[in-house]
Order: structure tokens, then sequence, then C-alpha cells
């Protein structure tokens, strides 16, 4: 079989695989157009035709540059081979780090402890671009590739429907039989669909996402949590045994609790994050093995590679830590886990986050300065910060004399004060309940 332009070649598979049409009720679900998400990849090529064939509908793709290290414009090629007229690619990258994730960083966000939440950050802002399509292209629908068993799928879908109440979104995964990557070459064979196939056959054992936050790993030798992962499986971080024996440092600095500098250079939203994440990895900083709770019901386990959000976290919290007031500081504390949980959820379009989020800016004004961190082995260590927003005073937190700064005999009426109850519970023979 000749190549087509490009070097695709279809191979033959021997199995025949069908798709059963969509019902909603009794009626079969139509579409126009549709804007799908488009990686250019086997499992998106395959939506482009299973959608023109199973919905007899105009395609309209939409491929978008968050970091993921990939070229992009190869989809461009593809989609144009699959009869594809309207085609979007598109550098999110600074709007991706600028309006998302550092947003997200101002509140010290970690999902269940750990989980930096790489890919959750990601998706409301494919489904704000699918959305937009949608309205400039006049589609009725908008599809992806995640599977039924995934947040993904919750997440694109929460936010198209805030976005646009009325859209129709086509879920593959959920409707056809094309349950294996053998099953999906199988099909581009039948629908002359051009794919690489010693390329698709070489894939990595691993489903991974990558974008400028993090690089995740999930499936095969991973599927059993006692397994650990395979050294040649991280791909951003060397192991911290065969980081540099010497540390590094680096002076971040920051502006309404973003990071605007590095080592007093000037950088935008999406550079600063590429520079910790090259600092990071070279230092074998922000590799992370994790069991977390989906929101569709089970257990899953997933490694990432967070090398930059690794240090952005420890360097964000050193700066509040002498900017914030105490009481606020412990009230971001309380509140992060609630708002980690809706980007998890896929929430971020909510009145609830956009509420937290308001509350979290606001406490961002003074979160200005400098931090100076020591990179060393995986580790992040913080070895100052300075602000002329700091609440920190030498005078009254010092050991020697502070020259009357802070009467350490006021101390006693203010133990007693907060005694009072235990002293009270204490006589009446509470004090072991």
């Amino acid at each position: 079989m000749a190549a087509p332009e490009g070097g695709y070649v279809a191979q033959s598979h021997a199995q025949t695989y069908t798709t059963q049409p969509f019902f909603l009720g009794n009626v079969m679900a139509t579409a126009n157009k549709v804007v799908l998400a488009y990686s250019g990849g086997l499992d998106t090529s395959v939506i482009v035709r299973w959608l023109q064939e199973s919905y007899q509908c105009e395609v309209v793709t939409f491929t978008a540059d968050i970091g993921q290290g990939e070229e992009v414009e190869p989809a461009r090629a593809k989609a144009q081979a699959l009869g594809v007229e309207e085609i979007y690619i598109e550098d999110l990258r600074e709007p991706f780090v600028r309006d998302f994730v550092f947003p997200m960083f101002r509140a010290n966000t970690v999902y269940e402890g750990e989980y930096l939440l790489g890919t959750s950050i990601a998706r409301p802002l494919i489904a704000q671009r699918l959305v937009e399509i949608a309205n400039e292209t006049g589609a009725d629908a908008i599809a992806h590739g995640a599977t039924g068993k995934g947040n993904d799928q919750v997440r694109f879908e929460l936010g198209a429907y805030a976005l646009k109440p009325g859209i129709q979104v086509i879920a593959p995964w959920r409707e056809w039989d094309l349950n294996s990557r053998e099953a999906l070459m199988a099909y581009c064979e039948q629908h002359n669909i051009p794919v690489d196939f010693a390329k698709a056959q070489k894939k990595s054992p691993y489903s991974m996402d990558a974008n400028l936050l993090h690089i995740s790993y999930e499936g095969d030798v991973l599927e059993d949590p006692w397994i650990p992962p395979e050294e040649d499986m991280w791909r951003w971080t060397v192991s911290p045994e065969a980081a540099p024996d010497e540390p590094e440092e680096l002076t971040l600095t920051f502006e309404r609790g973003d990071v605007v500098a590095i080592d007093g250079e000037t950088l935008s939203a999406a550079q600063v994050l590429a520079k910790l994440n090259e600092r990071g990895g070279a230092n074998g900083i922000g590799r992370a093995d994790i069991v977390e709770n989906r929101y569709v019901g089970m257990k899953s386990r997933g490694c990432y590679e967070t090398p930059g959000g690794s240090i952005l976290l420890r360097a964000h919290r050193a700066i509040e830590s002498i900017t914030l007031d105490r009481e606020v500081a412990h009230l971001k504390d309380e509140l992060m886990p609630r708002y980690a949980k809706l980007i998890y959820n896929g929430y971020w379009w909510s009145p609830e986050r956009h509420a937290l989020q308001a509350a979290i800016d606001q406490t961002q004004s003074v979160v200005n300065g400098e931090v100076r961190v020591s990179l060393y082995k995986g580790n992040v260590t913080v070895t100052g910060r300075r602000s002329q927003d700091s609440l920190f005073d030498e005078n009254i937190a010092t050991f020697e004399a502070d020259g009357g700064a802070y009467d350490q005999a006021d101390a006693e009426g203010f133990i007693k004060l907060n005694a009072l109850r235990l002293r009270i519970a204490a006589t009446k023979g509470r004090q072991h309940q």
C-alpha cells in the first residue's frame, strides 16, 4: 500500500469494528457542526472520522499548545487529511499560566495533601476555548476524547455547560465499542484514517498528560499500587540520587502573589514556570507517586512530575509567612482544601470558586517581595525572604533587649484569660473529658 503524503500508512487488521448511533431517550442525537478538542493522535483522529460518519456532521478541530512539549502544528496536516476545513491551532501557554495556574497557586492549592492539580487546572481553559470556538463557527456541539472512567469528562462538560448551557456535548468513549488500541487501529484501516502505525505501536505504555505545569503517568504497572515506577518512566526530572552534588540557589520576586522575576530577570508567567521546570527538573525536584480519590468514585494511582510548581508552592508560602496577617493566613489554609476540591472536580467556572478566588486575591495585595530558595537533590529549601510589606518586626521578635517594644509581663493576663474555661472545667472534674 502506497503511503500518502506525510508518510502515514494504514495497515491491515483482521477484526471489523462498528459503532452504534447515540440516542437521547428514543430520539437519536444530532449535530450539524462539532468542535473537537484535537491532539492529532490516534484517539482523536479516530474521533474525527467517527463524528463525520456517525453524526454526518462537519467537524472543527481545536488544538492547544499549553506547554506539553510537543509540536502542535503537525495536527493541521492530519486534520486536513481527514477533510477538516476549519482548524484552530493556538498557543495558550501564557493565558494558561497567567489566568489559571497563578490564581490557583495564590491559594497554595494542593489536593489531598499531595497533588498539585496539573491536569485539573488545564481543563477549564480548554473547555472555555471549545465553547468560544463553537460560538465563532456556529457549531451546536463540542466533543472530547476523555474516557467514561475518568475525571476529565466531568471537568470538560461542567465547564462547557457553565459557559453555554444549551451546548450539546459528545463523548465518543461513552458511545462506541472501540475499547482498545488494537480496535482503534483497525478502525483507522477500515475507514482510511492516515495514522503512523509504527509510531502508534511504539507509544509509551503509560497514559500521559502534559502541560507547562506538569506531566502525569497512569496505567500499565502503575495500576498495582505496590509496584514502584520504573526510572525510565520519568521525563522531566533526574532522580534525586543523580542530581548535582552542589545546591543551586534561585531568588524569586513576587508581586501581588505572582512571581514576576527570577534572579532579577523579569519574565512572563509562562517563562517563569518554564524556567522553574528546567531548574527544578535538573535538581530532581517535583516527583510524586499518589493514590487519589477520583470524583467519579474510584481510587486511582498516578505519578506526577511538577518541578516548577513544587518550587512555586514553597516560595509562595514563604513570602506569605512574612506578609500576611496570622488569621488571614490561617483562614486561607482552612479554605484551601475546599478550593482544591472544586478545581479537581471540575468546578472552576462555578460561583463558589469565583467567590473563593475573590477572597484569595484580595489577600494578595501585600504578598510582595523576594524569596531565596536552595534546590538540592529533590528538596526545595527556603533560605531567605524579605518584603517592604513584611509584618516581621525584629525589635519585637528579638531574644535580645527590645527597648520596651514588648512587655513580657502582659503575657500573664493573656494566658490566664485563655486558661479560664480550662480552669472552670477542671474545677467541675472535666479535665479528662
